[in-house]
């Protein structure tokens, strides 16, 4: 998990930012052989049990796609309002969507052969 101050100060300085009406991204490129994460959920969600919430459906979707995560990433996400009513199933494909997208979701295996080659 990212935790440190100056790991936040460059994943906002020098991360790429994916957003989605639920969910933003900030990602940015390491030499490290693992995928560091980090969570913000802000005072504009509701009460500490609110963002607690949140934050408790955030881990356990990305532990349901960690095997899927390519190393080498600081990952920040951001969660917005929306994301406090949302279904937990919107939650993971949002999340799995924009994740995909910054490159830190790779493939899971189902569809390893795409051009048809044997």
């Amino acid at each position: 998990m990212l935790s440190s101050p100056q790991d936040f100060a460059a994943l906002m300085e020098r991360g790429t930012m994916r957003s989605h009406p639920l969910l933003a991204t900030r990602v940015l490129r390491t030499d490290l052989g693992t995928t560091r994460l980090g969570l913000a959920t802000s005072r504009a969600l509701g009460s500490a049990v609110v963002r607690n919430r949140v934050r408790r459906r955030l881990r356990e979707a990305i532990r349901g796609m960690a095997y899927e995560l390519r190393p080498g990433w600081d990952v920040l996400v951001i969660a917005r309002p929306g994301l406090v009513t949302a279904d937990y199933r919107v939650l993971v494909e949002t999340l799995a969507r924009l994740l995909r997208r910054s490159g830190v979701l790779g493939d899971d295996g189902r569809d390893v052969n795409r051009d048809g080659a044997a």
